[in-house]
């Protein structure tokens, strides 16, 4: 069915783990008639947990698109993942998605990942609405809910609909904006008058709510202190001006499980329409694109599926014009063209061949192994480059060998190929410790990664602990000479250099200082000394970590007129340094890192009882344009091998950090003994 833009929207399901987003999604699919019957997430048969580690743990771990389309609206469903290690993918669907449907459970109500996401949500100005789910379940409780939400949300939480019935007897909903009650049984829906029961409550948060709505608008308020209650078509579209400008936040209920009031959701979806506003950079210049059927062609990759067998498909939003099979744009990160030989509507896993995509959709292209996420595509005469997509650094690291011998190229090609699906995974490979790095959100995110490995491409992995990149300096001057000579028959080898060594300030790394006079060393034999000594500090000293923050002097030696070369003069180099080293009082320097840890304020104590716990410097406190206060510190680099699994456990999931190098600085002496009897060896 041709449908405009203005009538295409993409919508994020968000929320907590097991508040039933995955079913929701199954149920509005049904509901449209978009799939013939609900799956299970339980059995394995959800359109949108397809994956076998979804379908081992019960639960989503990448985000899934589905497509259905009601009332002359196509609506791209983003079903998330509410498991804490899996932000990244909750990230990527509200940068692209026009509006978020946050799903909260009525039995276990404001959970943490459901705080997160919704904090998410709102830097980015999205609009909001609520769904609380699970109302037929035991222990369910609307009131309850209802007050967490407003208590952690904010005043402009604003119930739409309340709850007929409780637990087992939830039968439907009261329309607080008509006024009527709808009723579902054996799946068929009926009206009714409010029931006596709950006339009171009903009128008295209807009431409430026509208040609210009517503050966004000065005319329909001042009509309304006059005693003219505005009509239903009047407050709802007053109340879509609310949504639009995140000031009213709708809460709607119901039960995916039996599907009670879905088809009112479905219709809410495409009544609230709108879409977010797109900005581009072409050239110097900030351009808004304008969602436009028959403007030019752009689109964005949002998600990449890499699959050994099918090979790469790309996810696009289209943010403006119309794709059609075989169109030619250009990657304005590569500027190379791509040719688009196939456009695919997803549903889950499930790929259907279009004949076009038109700005609002979202489409799949297979076969461009070249996009990476967040790659723009544009017309060739207009290169223009889409905001990126704003993305949560990774928080834990683990090393990884391939447990397999001669499987190390297998292991690095597929490290890389899931990079490319999963924007939250970093790959680095550290040469001082000689040790490949994965870093992710968390202990599970690293596991299905592992999983993923062995799945795709074969590849079974040992995990380590991350070794610390130690270093060593010197603290006092010393002086020594090397003496390199060699006889085995025809030219010898013979080299003489005699270095001082001074301890310099931190970040300098190596000064070398030629001072030779009269010839002691020919000119063209002082480079192959620096190399040596450089040679001799990669091998490290008494701690076997590299050395750094030195000067090295070379101010005299011999050679001879026939065996001296370039190589008698490097290893005389590395000998005079080694033996200087060892004169010169050496210590090991350990790596500081910059943390920047964001809090909810009741944690702020633990929090910074701990990071002072971890040897931290802490340089300030202050508090976020959020209202969170922001701590900034100088910490050793070896405290923070499990901060993100401590910090998630201290701020009960809500707190985040980033952590970056700082500067190396001495190792207290109580550790260097430490250091000095472990031996540890990293060169």
């Amino acid at each position: 069915m041709n449908v405009p833009s203005s009538a295409i929207h993409k919508v994020a399901l968000i929320g907590h783990q097991g508040v039933g987003k995955t079913t929701l999604a199954e149920a509005l699919l049904a509901s449209a008639g978009a799939i013939p019957r609900k799956g299970s997430v339980a059995a394995g048969t959800a359109v949108c947990d397809f994956e076998p580690e979804e379908l081992k743990r019960h639960m989503s771990v990448s985000l899934a698109v589905a497509p259905f389309e009601l009332g002359g609206h196509r609506i791209h469903l983003i079903d998330t993942p509410g498991f804490a290690d899996f932000i990244g993918e909750v990230e990527v669907a509200l940068a692209v998605c026009d509006f978020a449907v946050v799903v909260v459970s009525a039995v276990e109500g404001v959970e943490v990942q459901t705080e997160v996401a919704w904090r998410r949500a709102e830097r980015l100005g999205l609009p909001r609405f609520i769904f609380v789910n699970k109302l037929d379940h035991e222990r369910a409780d609307f009131e309850r809910t209802l007050e967490q939400l407003r208590s952690t949300f904010g005043s402009g939480v604003a119930p739409l609909e309340l709850p007929i019935g409780r637990e087992a007897d939830f039968r439907g909903v009261a329309d607080l904006l008509a006024d009527e009650a709808i009723l579902y049984s054996a799946g068929v829906r009926s009206t009714a008058p409010i029931p006596d029961e709950m006339a009171e409550l009903e009128h008295r948060v209807r009431d409430n709510l026509v208040e609210g709505i009517v503050v966004a608008d000065d005319a329909l308020m001042e009509r309304y202190l006059d005693g003219d209650t505005p009509g239903v078509a009047e407050l709802e579209a007053t109340l879509a001006v609310g949504i639009a400008t995140s000031q009213v936040f709708p809460v709607l209920c119901g039960s995916a499980e039996r599907d009670i009031a879905i088809d009112r959701l479905a219709s809410f979806i495409c009544e609230v329409g709108g879409h977010h506003s797109a900005h581009a950079r072409a050239g110097d210049q900030d351009v808004e694109i304008a969602l436009a059927a028959d403007g030019e062609p752009l689109a964005r990759v949002f998600k990449t599926v890499v699959d050994p067998f099918i090979g790469h498909i790309s996810l696009l939003e289209v943010l403006s014009g119309t794709l059609r099979p075989d169109a030619v744009l250009v990657n304005s990160r590569t500027r190379t063209e791509e040719r688009l030989h196939v456009l695919q509507a997803m549903c889950g896993k499930s790929a259907t061949p279009l004949t076009e995509a038109t700005a609002g959709d979202i489409v799949a292209v297979p076969k461009l192994t070249d996009l990476r996420i967040g790659d723009t595509l544009a017309p060739k005469h207009s290169p223009v480059v889409l905001e990126p997509i704003p993305l949560s650094p990774p928080m834990l690291s683990v090393a990884i060998r391939s447990k397999g011998t001669g499987d190390e190229d297998k292991l690095m090609n597929g490290l890389h190929r899931l990079q490319e699906e999963d924007p939250s995974l970093q790959v680095r490979r550290v040469d001082e410790t000689h040790q490949t790095v994965v870093s992710g959100m968390g202990e599970t995110h690293l596991a299905v990664t592992a999983e993923r490995l062995a799945r795709k491409f074969n590849v079974e992995i040992v995990t380590e602990e991350v070794t610390t990149p130690y270093r060593e300096t010197i603290t006092a001057p010393a002086e020594a000479e090397g003496r390199h000579k060699k006889q085995t028959g025809g030219h010898g080898q013979f080299g003489v250099a005699h270095l001082r060594i001074e301890p310099l300030e931190r970040g300098a790394g190596l000064e070398f200082v030629d001072q030779i006079v009269g010839g002691a060393i020919p000119r063209q034999f002082i480079p192959a000394v620096e190399k040596g000594v450089r040679r001799a500090m990669g091998q490290g000293g008494a701690f076997g970590f590299p050395v750094v923050d030195v000067r090295v002097i070379c101010d005299d030696g011999k050679f001879h007129p026939v065996d001296s070369s370039e190589a008698s003069f490097e290893a005389a180099g590395a000998l005079a340094f080694t033996e200087a080293l060892r004169l010169a009082e050496p210590l090991p320097l350990e790596p500081i890192s910059r943390l920047e840890v964001t809090v909810p304020a009741h944690n702020l104590g633990d929090v910074l009882g701990d990071i002072n716990a971890r040897r931290a410097r802490v340089l300030s406190t202050e508090t976020n344009d959020h209202g969170e206060p922001v701590i900034t510190a100088l910490v050793p680099t070896s405290e923070l091998a499990r901060y993100a699994v401590d910090l998630r456990a201290l701020s009960g999931g809500l707190g985040r950090f980033t952590a970056e190098h700082d500067h190396y600085d001495l190792l207290p002496g109580h550790l260097v003994e430490k250091l000095s009897r472990n031996k540890v060896l990293v060169s």
